[in-house]
């Protein structure tokens, strides 16, 4: 799927996707418009998704963060998940595994706003329980998770 060339493409990338085709290309020694290629097609294929700003949420305020571990009523999982994806809040949703069947990163800046989007997720219909654990430092983030 990926040779090695779209690995070091994508590290480059990772490091800093400000730079321009022609940094990037005279840093991995092949020409612009191969680099452009190559990139245009994992747009393409899905595997480079987008590009924007790695955010420190702590440094902009958000103090409290959280996993929320949620129930859902069988059949109903899709479109509770998007409820879900929808509260002001909500960073990220992942479908899993095991005796819970979603999975929600949340994050807010003080307390009442935190006890508040716990409280929302209830009013979801189709949500039977949610567990919460509260996130006490963040050591490692998944945008820096080197995927290649």
């Amino acid at each position: 799927m990926l040779d090695k060339t779209d690995v070091e493409i994508l590290g480059a990338l990772r490091a800093n996707a400000r730079s321009s085709y022609r940094q990037l290309s005279h840093k991995l020694g092949m020409h612009p418009t191969t680099l452009i290629s190559r990139i245009g097609k994992m747009e393409k294929a899905g595997i480079i998704r987008g590009y924007g700003a790695n955010l420190d949420l702590t440094r902009l305020g958000y103090e409290f963060m959280g996993i929320v571990q949620v129930k859902i009523a069988k059949g109903m999982v899709l479109e509770a998940q998007e409820k879900i994806s929808r509260l002001r809040g909500v960073v990220a949703v992942y479908d899993i595994t095991g005796e819970y069947d979603s999975m929600a990163i949340i994050a807010a800046k003080n307390r009442e706003t935190f006890s508040n989007l716990l409280k929302s997720f209830s009013h979801i219909p189709h949500v039977e329980h949610t567990n919460t654990q509260v996130v006490l430092k963040v050591v490692k983030a998944s945008w820096q998770f080197e995927a290649v």
